[in-house]
């Protein structure tokens, strides 16, 4: 839940904004027009595909999507280029039975690259609606989607998805499929096989020229037309799909642009970076606000271990981010930081420079900057202006010092895939930390009590006009004596600990005390370990039972920093090795927790610490 932090009360939090009459105590954005939302901020761009259009006209045909080959520079599609295939793609889909309409549902099964956008675009040019699947839905939640969605057409970028799909016809589980188009050339044998259970396979090149033969005149959208039903995995359960028109698309960028017009003004000279999945609606906003602007967006190679050297060729001006991958950059900056003095010159340059930022100095060529901070501002390409973190909360410490130490904007959002993306948003000028900023001016927030967690919604009260996220309801459950604990407010503790990467706190209503799954930082751990008097390689420390003892001190003295009473501490932690990861299935595509799989996972070394430990 969000809302505003003042002790163990939840409040009317949005003070800043206006308080609707007869709203029940919702509030709006300062910025909006009085109660009246906002929903577009360009006449020429109330659609997805009026946004392309747009970018198309103001870049004056300049490059859009590109994409690169090791060691390689990027290769660029031009506007008009993106433009003719996504025509030629949707004719083709047309020509082979698909209904320009908004019940005409079309899936998307790749890795971010250009023909991704190209296939979206060319629903969107003849009102069709486009529905991402992703690998770490699982097979299941593919088929589910598929028959739930009535999906006849599939376009995918590799064989070996081609294969699934294929596969789960073939056994009988997805009748509806009739259609699966590939980015990628696809064998001969895949083509048979898709001939004996009724599926058409082929390349995607063939469709756009089919299209290019048989070609049909833009069918557009209305604001009102479906656009996306974008699927979340959630952590339990189905599936559930979010049913976005292009009007809550454009309305919730256009939001954006409202909000950070003062300081900041997209462009055609924009460069953005995609790595985040384009399967999820926050990779997809960002996008769309440097299509409607007609600039660039050049993809990943598709290795994240590459994206490092993707952004040096890129030099890309917009950086999306989820907090793990800021923390990352943070504990690298200060262990680099190995001695003492290094230390306290870090420190003393970041404080320096946050003071400048509290005072609303955002730049990168200071003293400091040319010392210290030119290093990490390199390794982002050196041009970045703008970076946007959401899917997850963010440090405040980690945020602080890198808003300081890469000498740009740094944004934080809030939201959930049934808003679109984003309904909080820092406002440009206040570069406070801890919070997720105000109400974007496209939509209302409102608070309601949370009485088994003893929160409530004070009319009034508040802090300065943003919402600060304290806990989530849905994952709260009570120990045995009967207090109730909320992990992730604990997790978001205890994650600060300089060398802890990962935690997964556990407790249940047959115990009395909480226990925690650690797993450490590779990088950072060994250099903490050495200050505190303990030698050995990552695998070495993470057995060593005194490096433990330490790990689980500093995150409680964190704890008990930050206000947390004692049954909410954990009283025993194991150190696991491995990250949770998305391919091992611990964590959700936007890098949440999956709580029942890691309770699952770690069931054995669960059932020891409290077979060992005794309060």
């Amino acid at each position: 839940m969000c809302s505003i932090n003042t002790g163990r009360r939840v409040c009317s939090s949005v003070c800043g904004g206006y308080l609707l009459e007869g709203g029940g105590g919702a509030r709006h954005s300062v910025l909006g027009d009085g109660p009246k939302l906002l929903t577009h901020y360009y006449d020429d761009a109330r659609t997805m595909y009026e946004v392309f259009q747009r970018g198309l006209h103001i870049s004056e045909n300049g490059p859009c999507l590109g994409s690169r080959k090791p060691n390689q520079p990027y290769d660029w599609l031009s506007y008009k280029e993106v433009s003719d295939r996504a025509e030629c793609l949707g004719s083709g889909l047309l020509y082979q039975g698909c209904r320009p309409s908004s019940d005409q549902f079309i899936g998307v099964f790749a890795q971010n690259r250009p023909e991704w956008i190209i296939s979206e675009l060319a629903c969107y040019t003849y009102s069709m609606v486009v529905i991402p699947l992703y690998d770490t839905l699982g097979h299941g939640a593919i088929r589910y989607i598929i028959n739930t969605a009535d999906i006849s057409t599939v376009i995918c970028d590799k064989p070996e998805k081609a294969k699934i799909l294929i596969e789960n016809v073939e056994k009988g589980e997805t009748p509806v499929l009739k259609s699966v188009v590939l980015m990628e050339a696809v064998d001969q044998q895949l083509v048979e096989r898709g001939k004996n259970c009724s599926v058409s396979i082929q390349t995607m090149q063939e469709l756009e020229e089919c299209g290019r033969k048989n070609r049909r005149s833009p069918i557009p959208p209305t604001p009102e037309d479906l656009s996306i039903v974008c699927f979340t995995s959630g952590t339990t359960g189905n599936p559930k799909g979010a049913m976005l028109t292009h009007g809550n698309v454009v309305a919730d960028f256009s939001g954006f642009l409202k909000v950070t017009e003062s300081h900041w003004s997209p462009t055609s000279e924009d460069v953005h970076i995609s790595y985040l999945p384009l399967a999820h609606m926050f990779e997809r906003m960002v996008q769309s606000v440097v299509y409607c602007h007609g600039g660039r967006i050049g993809f990943f190679q598709g290795d994240i271990r590459l994206l490092s050297d993707d952004m040096k060729t890129l030099r890309p001006t917009i950086f999306p981010v989820v907090p793990r991958l800021l923390n990352r950059m943070y504990d690298k900056i200060f262990s680099q930081a190995d001695t003492p003095i290094k230390r306290w010159i870090l420190e003393f340059a970041s404080r320096r420079k946050e003071a400048e930022v509290r005072r609303g100095v955002i730049r990168n060529n200071s003293l400091w900057d040319k010392l210290l901070f030119n290093k990490v501002q390199a390794s982002l390409g050196g041009h970045v202006r703008m970076i946007v973190t959401g899917a997850a909360p963010a440090s405040p410490t980690v945020l602080g010092f890198l808003r300081a130490a890469l000498g740009c904007q740094v944004y934080e959002g809030y939201g959930q895939t049934e808003c679109t993306a984003g309904c909080t948003f820092t406002t440009p000028g206040d570069w406070t930390s801890g919070h997720v900023g105000a109400p974007l001016p496209c939509n209302f927030i409102k608070l309601v009590d949370v009485e088994e967690m003893n929160y409530f919604a004070a009319k009034g009260e508040g802090e300065n006009g943003t919402l600060k996220i304290i806990d989530r309801k849905k994952h709260i459950f009570k120990l045995a004596q009967g207090e109730y604990i909320a992990p992730e407010k604990i997790e978001n503790i205890y994650i600060r600990s300089e060398p802890v990467s990962q935690i997964y706190v556990h407790g249940d209503s047959l115990q009395a005390f909480l226990v925690g799954i650690v797993v450490p930082d590779a990088e950072v751990m060994p250099g903490w370990a050495k200050k505190k008097g303990f030698d050995g390689t990552f695998a070495e420390l993470c057995n060593n039972l005194e490096v433990k003892k330490g790990i689980m001190a500093d995150m409680v003295k964190l704890g008990k920093e930050s206000g947390l009473h004692s049954f909410e501490q954990v009283k025993a932690v194991h150190i696991h090795k491995e990250m949770f990861s998305v391919q091992n299935g611990l964590l959700t595509p936007t890098l949440k927790a999956r709580r029942r799989e890691l309770r699952d996972f770690f069931k054995q070394e669960i059932e020891q610490l409290y077979a060992t430990v005794s309060v």
